[in-house]
């Protein structure tokens, strides 16, 4: 079974997470309201868990698979 995302791969938050885990040095929990339902953002990497590290608008995250779906085509980023 191959990852469902690659590095660099644009995707959008198809369900907020009850928290969501900054994917800083020191990572902190946050509450789901500093992230917008359909925000879009790239991949960064993969962490343990299986949990990617995804940049958004409002700073870098840790998401599960289940929260994000990939961007089909070449529609830019706003």
């Amino acid at each position: 079974m191959g990852q469902p995302f690659s590095i660099g791969d644009r995707v959008h938050l198809v369900a907020l997470p009850t928290y969501v885990k900054t994917a800083e040095p020191m990572p902190m929990l946050r509450p789901p309201n500093v992230l917008t339902l359909g925000e879009e953002g790239i991949i960064l990497g993969r962490e343990p868990g299986d949990y990617w590290v995804v940049r958004l608008e409002r700073g870098t995250f840790l998401l599960e698979e289940k929260y994000l779906e990939a961007i089909q085509g070449d529609r830019p980023m706003e």
